[in-house]
Order: C-alpha cells, then sequence, then structure tokens
C-alpha cells in the first residue's frame, strides 16, 4: 500500500513554507553527535512548519471558512494553529485539556486564540473540538494525523541533511506521529536511520507496532503534555514498519534526568519531549553521526532545577 505521505509531499510543503519558517540550526555537540535546535521555531516547536502548510494549502485551495480554523491539542499544535492562523489573518479556536501547562494557556491568548479548555486528556478535547467544528463549520487541523501537518514537519529532516550532510542516524520524539511520519518519508529518499522514542507510560507507536495496528494506549507520563497522544495515526504506523526505523522506550526518570543535563550541561531549556528524544539516542557507531531533533521548549523553567518535578514511575 503507497503511503499517504511522500517525500513529494514534504517537498511541496518546503515550498509553501520557505522563507516564513526559522531554518534549523544543527549544532555538533560531541564525537558522531548533533542536535537540530528545532526548538528555536516560531512558537518553540517544529508544529509551526505543519500548521503554516496546512493554512497555506487550504488558503491556495480557496478552503478556509469564514469561522476559520479550529485544532485539539496539548498546546504546541495549538500554539503552532495559532500562529499560522494570525500570520494569515484568519481566526483560530484551540480545544485543551485542562491539564495544559500555563506557559501554553497564556501564550496561546497571547497569539489572539480563542482557548477553550475541556477535559482532562487530549482525546477528551479532541472530542469537543469535533463538535464545535461540525456546528460552527470551522476547518477542523489536527494536531498530528493530517498529511499536510505530517509533511510540513517533514521538511525539518531536509534541512538537516542540507545542514549535515555526513548525518546517517535521526532521532525523533514520538507522540501521535506527525513529526515522525514526514521525518520517515523524507529520512527515506535521503538513506537516513530514524529512530522513534516514546516514555514508557506514553507509547502509542510502540504498542501499535506489537498490535500490528493503532491501538489505544494509557497516557501517564511527564512528557504527556507533548506526547500525550492515546492513540498513534495509521500514518506513522505504516512508517514504523519499513526497515529504517527503529523503536526505543525511555524512563520518565531518564527524561526528567536527561531534561536537568540538558539544561546543566548546554544550558538549553527543552520541554519533556525533547529531553525524551535525547534519553532515546543511540551511541554513535564508528563513522555514524547521530542527529537529535530538540522539538519543542515551551516549558515551564522554574522545573529546571528539579525541585518542581519528579518522575512518575508504573
Amino acid at each position: 500500500m503507497r503511503s499517504v505521505i511522500s517525500y513529494d509531499d514534504v517537498k511541496a510543503a518546503g515550498g509553501r513554507i520557505a522563507g516564513r519558517v526559522r531554518p534549523v540550526v544543527v549544532a555538533p555537540v560531541g564525537a558522531g553527535r548533533s542536535f537540530a535546535l528545532e526548538h528555536l521555531q516560531h512558537t518553540g516547536t517544529f508544529k509551526a512548519r505543519g500548521a503554516l502548510n496546512f493554512t497555506t494549502a487550504q488558503l491556495e485551495r480557496g478552503e478556509m471558512p469564514a469561522a476559520g480554523i479550529t485544532i485539539a491539542s496539548g498546546g504546541n499544535a495549538g500554539l503552532a494553529c495559532a500562529w499560522a492562523a494570525g500570520q494569515r489573518g484568519i481566526r483560530a479556536t484551540v480545544f485543551v485539556p485542562e491539564t495544559v501547562p500555563a506557559v501554553k494557556l497564556a501564550r496561546l491568548r497571547e497569539l489572539g486564540a480563542e482557548v477553550r479548555r475541556v477535559g482532562r486528556e487530549y482525546a477528551e478535547a479532541a472530542a469537543a473540538c469535533a463538535e464545535f467544528a461540525a456546528e460552527s463549520g470551522a476547518l477542523a487541523s489536527h494536531a498530528y494525523d493530517h498529511p499536510l501537518i505530517a509533511a510540513g514537519a517533514g521538511t525539518l529532516l531536509d534541512e538537516i541533511a542540507a545542514a549535515r550532510p555526513a548525518v546517517s542516524t535521526v532521532v525523533v520524539a514520538v507522540g501521535g506521529g506527525g513529526l515522525f511520519s514526514g521525518v520517515a518519508a523524507a529520512a527515506a529518499a535521503h538513506g537516513i536511520r530514524v529512530v522513534a522514542v516514546e516514555p514508557e507510560n506514553c507509547r502509542c507507536l510502540n504498542a501499535a507496532l506489537a498490535a500490528g495496528e493503532p491501538v489505544d494506549v494509557p497516557v501517564d507520563s511527564v512528557a504527556a503534555d507533548s506526547l500525550g497522544a492515546r492513540r498513534v495515526s495509521a500514518e506513522a504506523l505504516r512508517w514504523a514498519g519499513e526497515p529504517h526505523v527503529d523503536s526505543v522506550l525511555v524512563s520518565d526518570a531518564a527524561v526528567v534526568e536527561t531534561r536537568r543535563r540538558l539544561w546543566r550541561d548546554h544550558r538549553l531549556a527543552v520541554e519533556h519531549a525533547a529531553a525524551a528524544a535525547v534519553a532515546g539516542a543511540p551511541e554513535p557507531a564508528p563513522g555514524e553521526e547521530v542527529c537529535v531533533v530538540l522539538c519543542g521548549a515551551n516549558t515551564d523553567l522554574g522545573s529546571l532545577s528539579g525541585a518542581a518535578e519528579a518522575p512518575r514511575e508504573g
């Protein structure tokens, strides 16, 4: 079966968003290792790429309703949607769980979005968003499960390959699978291996691989605000079955300690999703360069000392 996302889709997205997003900086951090500093992107995460690709493509097709765009999000996708909509003068209505971090909630409002808090988990916010779209006529976007969103995220891989041609492995954290799907599609064209990292208690891709189909999983991780999808996209599962992809799990304890270490050793303030990718990155083999994507920075800076957070085990 042909994948919904192809490298052609990623290249088309690159054309749409060129000059409108910040090109990723790829920084060497040791022998055979580098960080893609995508946490410096507009709105603090890679999701600006997919949101801008989605919004621009819909405008090109003349399919933008008067009610604007609506999305359900743990925070980051909503920020990206609000930002992209604002670039085009479009209304954005964002549904978030009640557990959304205060830093993301405040930023959503600063970006001009109408914010509605519903339920304790992403799935509850998503149900409310779908109801709102049906009633209002607003165009429903998605945090990860849409071809335009995933293709936009995949543009990151092309920039990494251009900046560091020696990169042979790229490591990404996986929530619902949008970033992973786009990166995996582009990586296949470049001959680059992809390592997909998830927290042990927030593992919808890994569980889908074991089951052979997307399945609902519990969401109980320190990284749940950005990696807390209950079910992975079918597109992500298709790409996860390709030979250039590996699935890796990490503990919350490793995520917390890695996040503190990134601040202590590199002065990089990132959210738990980015730390998860670093925690799950393999040691470079001889002749290999491993590039880890630091996907987001929408975090509470006060927790970097460790006093305000504790890993959840289970």
